[in-house]
């Protein structure tokens, strides 16, 4: 089968070696409740970026990368419940098997959904990942009430990349609240308002001041932490909020919040797959539900921007892309 992966890691994304095409055995038939999915689509995320600077590869064993992915079921293991054979699916995937950037791809059905029937499969290849994490940070970690939030709002940090996008066409959908979210460019901002937010504001500039005109900010939702902007969350937050980041600042003074009573809420969406949970399966419900909000008109996902085909080419075109920090909502390949 076609391919795109590495055997050396951690290449500059300008080296012609640090995405190569690859020709790889098929993966066996599926065991237990593992899919093998024909991918039609996938898209990438920063997490492509950082696994291929720590994950050790080999000219004997190549490391191919990608999670984001849509596809057709062409097999189902013997103890699937979910799935059959032509139905077509989106999922995330996770670490510690081999990825989506090849033809097909083994997968558990626990952590797949159908594929919205209103979207191509490179539309849905652009939701999986950002729509676990948002969904799980919003609603199964800072456990905001579905409907609710009425005269209270949540701050989206961030701005306008793949899992803040996502974030805030959710929160609008499905909550009452005011949402708030950040920007430092013209081009960001009105990106940010068209995913849904009510508000935006400059993160480049002191965000207390910014968003005290917005009423109580209950929830704050981070993607990019440093000690500056926790100074400033520390500031704004309500009494009692909650604050949920997934990236990996450095330690910071939660000490800034104890007499407000602020909860702290880590969001990682290959939590569930990894260990194993024994809530795995609610990632298959979460993009089940996702995919008939869309389906329904309820939830409009921002058009990806398509890079071609799925060739090394053109993954490192997107990956020089994430890593320049320039992305705008998400990039997707079609095809091999």
């Amino acid at each position: 089968m076609k391919a795109v992966g590495y055997a050396e890691r951690g290449l500059p994304i300008g080296d012609p070696r640090s995405l190569q095409d690859l020709d790889l055995p098929a993966p066996p038939q599926p065991e237990g409740r593992d899919l093998l999915v024909r991918v039609e689509a996938v898209s990438v995320n920063p997490r492509d970026a950082k696994s291929r600077a720590v994950f050790d590869a080999s000219a004997e064993a190549p490391r191919v990368l990608g999670y984001d992915a849509a596809g057709i079921v062409e097999a189902v293991g013997p103890s699937c419940t979910l799935f059959r054979p032509g139905d077509a699916v989106f999922y995330a995937g996770v670490l510690d098997r081999p990825g989506s950037n090849a033809e097909l791809q083994l997968v558990d059905e626990r952590i797949v959904g159908r594929k919205p029937e209103t979207l191509s499969h490179a539309a849905a290849a652009a939701l999986p990942l950002t729509t676990l994490t948002a969904w799980e940070m919003l609603f199964d970690r800072l456990e905001i009430p579905r409907d609710g939030g009425a005269g209270e709002a949540l701050l989206m940090l961030g701005g306008a990349g793949g899992v803040p996008s996502i974030a805030i066409a959710l929160a609008r959908a499905l909550t009452g609240l005011r949402i708030i979210g950040t920007a430092s460019r013209p081009e960001s901002a009105a990106w940010v308002r068209e995913c849904g937010a009510h508000e935006v504001v400059d993160h480049s500039q002191p965000l207390a001041a910014q968003v005290k005109p917005f009423g109580p900010v209950r929830y704050v939702f981070s993607t990019h932490t440093d000690a500056a902007v926790w100074a400033e969350i520390a500031k704004l937050i309500a009494p009692q909020g909650r604050f949920g980041l997934i990236d990996d600042p450095e330690p910071l003074d939660l000490r800034l919040v104890k007499f407000k009573s602020v909860s702290i809420h880590w969001e990682a969406m290959f939590t569930r797959p990894m260990f194993r949970t024994a809530d795995m399966e609610r990632q298959h419900a979460i993009l089940t539900e996702a995919a008939a909000l869309i389906d329904a008109g309820r939830l409009r996902p921002a058009a990806p921007e398509n890079y071609g085909r799925i060739n090394a080419e053109n993954l490192r075109r997107a990956h020089a892309v994430i890593e320049a920090g320039r992305v705008r909502g998400k990039i997707v390949l079609e095809g091999f």
